[in-house]
């Protein structure tokens, strides 16, 4: 039986916690009616309105090699997609439901393709994997909060035995674990209400998970959604607990310690624009500059960030996906030192100009925007200041000397020479060596 051990759970984590960036992927059915992977629970869609859009699943623009192509060239060091969401139906060949890909036009399990792409790329391997199943008989329907069903008395659970979902639920994930190779990730998605934990079999589930994928790292959503902590922030791990937190759509304030005051894992989950499935009408995407800061932030409050994509009803990914892929790329070209492998720089404020990552004895101090005269380190020993370089090229930035700041002798300023404009007009980046 698997119980929680520390030194184990460190080193499986060390290589996630470098990684500090990640894509999502939200794609099956409901990219056909492009409005939203909730589309079903949303609009209360009864069962038989819905099928139908198995008959024109083609995936025929599905070119996971594109896909792993472009998250790595945004920098980005693991991918989640989504084998199964909550209306049930599986992007894997399943053996235990027919409402699966295979038996759609597209014809094929395209999981493994996926899976042999990121390999190819040297991403690490994530699949989601939803607890929920408004397809599946044995699953509450009338009265539950969410499914689409639930308004319709007809639809009694009278008859519907939970025990029968959960050992399909339980075989659905032992495929996974077993037809893929070495899975590096398994995001389980979520629990509310009553239905968490053990209702969901929790511990002979973890159980099989661990000892088929030992090195896996799983979330917190056996136990949570994205509100809450898990058993870890308690401190009293449960065999289910979550290797990281989750919180959705929101960066936490000050990052995530425990009861104890000591800091968790954590990943903060985000859509590019406010869908996570693919929505035809919405175009509300938040920019690469912006997206570029926030994953900052969460490095320098000690989390990882993972950015969504939701691919069309055939496949691709939308442009304006891609293009803000490009740019984030282009950035994390020159300055992904500032952000894999960084912690938080607890001992230095975060100063009026932006934010600063650490990696050791180097400070990463990422300038929004310049200053009017000489940039202050705010809280850098200038003693103790081995040298500051530019991050994208390695150029040396001088301590200044100016009369300007002779007030402030304490605080170490540095001259960014006379162009009022900064380098790098989304985030410019300076290495500040220090003693060790």
């Amino acid at each position: 039986m698997y119980q929680f051990n520390r030194e184990e759970y460190e080193a499986r984590m060390k290589w996630y916690q470098e990684a500090r960036f990640g894509m999502f992927i939200h794609w099956g059915l409901y990219s056909i009616p492009a409005r939203g992977e909730w589309v079903r629970s949303t609009e209360e869609i009864p069962e038989e309105e819905y099928l139908p859009f198995m008959k024109e699943f083609d995936a025929r623009d599905y070119n996971p090699k594109q896909w792993a192509k472009e998250a790595k060239e945004a920098g980005m060091k693991y991918v989640v997609l989504t084998a199964k969401h909550h209306d049930g139906f599986c992007l894997f060949d399943s053996k235990y439901t027919d409402y699966k890909a295979t038996n759609t036009p597209a014809g094929r399990d395209l999981i493994s393709e996926y899976v042999e792409a990121l390999r190819e790329e040297g991403l690490k391997v994530g699949i989601y994997f939803t607890l929920l199943d408004w397809h599946h008989p044995d699953y509450p329907q009338y009265g539950d909060r969410i499914h689409p069903m639930r308004n319709h008395p007809e639809c009694s659970n009278e008859n519907r035995d939970f025990s029968r979902y959960t050992e399909y639920l339980y075989n659905q994930v032992e495929e996974i674990c077993t037809n893929y190779g070495k899975i590096d990730i398994i995001w389980f998605d979520f629990s509310y209400d009553d239905m968490r934990g053990e209702k969901w079999g929790a511990t002979r589930l973890i159980d099989m998970v661990r000892r088929l994928q030992p090195g896996v790292i799983i979330d917190n959503r056996l136990e949570v959604s994205g509100e809450g902590r898990g058993s870890l922030y308690e401190c009293d791990p449960k065999p289910y607990h979550g290797d990281f937190v989750s919180p959705e759509q929101i960066i936490p304030p000050e990052g995530i310690c425990d009861k104890n005051g000591d800091p968790m894992v954590w990943e903060a989950c985000f859509t590019m624009n406010n869908n996570w499935g693919y929505c035809a009408n919405d175009h509300y995407y938040k920019p690469a500059s912006m997206l570029i800061k926030k994953l900052v932030e969460c490095v320098s409050k000690g989390g990882n960030m993972i950015l969504n994509v939701g691919p069309d009803a055939k496949g691709k990914f939308p442009k304006e996906s891609s293009d803000i892929l490009a740019e984030i790329g282009r950035w994390m070209k020159y300055n992904h030192d500032s952000i894999y492998g960084c912690v938080p720089a607890n001992d230095i404020p975060k100063p009026d100009y932006g934010r600063v990552t650490r990696k050791g004895n180097k400070y990463y101090v990422h300038i929004y925007e310049n200053t009017l005269g000489p940039l202050p380190l705010i809280g850098f020993d200038k003693n103790k200041i081995v040298k500051v370089r530019s991050l994208a090229d390695g150029h040396e930035v001088p301590l200044s000397t100016a009369w300007v700041h002779s007030d402030y002798p304490d605080i170490a300023f540095v001259d960014l020479g006379p162009d009022p404009v900064l380098p790098d007009p989304v985030d410019y980046v300076l290495e500040v060596e220090m003693e060790e």
